[in-house]
This record gives structure tokens, C-alpha cells and sequence, in this order.
């Protein structure tokens, strides 16, 4: 264990800062201000994508001053690798989502696999509607569905392998307060 937190340490010395944590304040602000405009009267379900999402549900739920429920899903395509794989559910949504209004909340969208996938899952379940907020954006030209962007965004990143606010390096670096790049990735 120690030679994996010896790496974890470096890896963090050696990343570069992308978005500080005022930075990351800022953006879950004003994203807290757009959904509250587009959904305040919706009485919304808001599912957390987990792990990921945690961080981000967990700092902007509160900022959202209308009724809404709120529950979490599990899927996803990394695991602790940092190149994704097949979707795995590990939990679907236990909340009825027929005639509901979703929200879905995580941490980044990369190509976009996990999340239209669940996005499908949601509307094949019967949701009227299917919302998404995400933190971070990150933009290439690799996204499945060409010009695909979540309905809420926070920040806008260069194409590296990020870390820090949810997303995490081999497992590990969820918790830090910024979003940081890992060199070499």
C-alpha cells in the first residue's frame, strides 16, 4: 500500500492546477442558479452517477432551493483504470421514474458513453424528461454523439486525464478541492 500512496503523492506534486477551488465554487454557483431557473417548478428526481458524481451532487443539492427528490445510480465504464471499458451497472435507480422530470448529476463528460447510456436507461424507463449537469466538460472531438454537451456545465477543460472534485486517478484523488491534470495523460 505504501508504494501506491507514494505514487499518489507524486502524481499530485507533479499535476497541473486546471481549475482552483474557487474556481470549481464559482461554477457549481452559477450552475446551482441555471438548473434552479429551468427547474424550480418541476419537482425534479435528481440521481447522483456515483462515485463520481457525489462530490458535485453533494456540494450542489444544497444550492438548489426548491422541493426535489433526490436518489443515485451506479454505473460505470472505468472501474480503477484510466481508459474505459464495457458499462457496468453495479445499482440502477430504485425511484419510479415514469412521468418524472431526471436530472442527472456527475462529475465529467468525456465521450459521453456512460452518460447516454444511463440517459437512455432513464427515458426507456418512462422519465417525460431527462436532464444533465455535469462539472466539468471536457472537450474533443472523440464524444459519441458529435457536438454532444450536458445541459448544465460548470467548466469547459482541455483534453487531459483529470482529477480532484469526484474524478478520480487510479482510485484515488476524489477529495481533492481543485481539478487537477495528471502529467503524461
Amino acid at each position: 500500500m505504501e508504494t501506491i500512496i507514494n505514487e499518489m503523492e507524486r502524481v499530485m506534486d507533479e499535476a497541473d492546477c486546471i481549475f482552483t477551488p474557487a474556481e470549481v465554487d464559482a461554477a457549481l454557483g452559477r450552475m446551482a442558479a441555471e438548473i434552479t431557473a429551468r427547474l424550480s417548478a418541476a419537482r425534479p428526481l435528481v440521481l447522483c452517477v456515483m462515485h463520481g458524481g457525489l462530490i458535485t451532487a453533494g456540494r450542489l443539492l444544497p444550492q438548489l432551493e426548491f422541493p426535489l427528490e433526490s436518489g443515485y445510480l451506479h454505473a460505470t465504464r472505468y472501474g480503477h483504470e484510466t481508459c474505459g471499458g464495457h458499462l457496468d451497472w453495479k445499482v440502477r435507480p430504485t425511484e419510479n421514474l415514469r412521468g418524472r422530470t431526471v436530472l442527472l448529476v456527475d462529475d465529467i463528460l468525456d465521450e459521453g458513453r456512460t452518460l447516454g447510456a444511463i440517459i437512455d436507461y432513464c427515458r426507456d424507463e418512462g422519465a417525460k424528461e431527462v436532464l444533465t449537469a455535469v462539472l466539468v466538460d471536457k472537450r474533443h472531438e472523440r464524444k459519441v454523439h458529435p457536438g454532444m454537451s450536458a445541459d448544465f456545465v460548470g467548466l469547459i477543460s482541455p483534453d487531459r486525464f483529470l482529477f480532484g472534485c469526484g474524478m478520480d486517478y487510479k482510485g484515488f484523488w476524489r477529495n481533492a478541492a481543485g481539478i487537477y491534470a495528471v502529467k503524461g495523460l
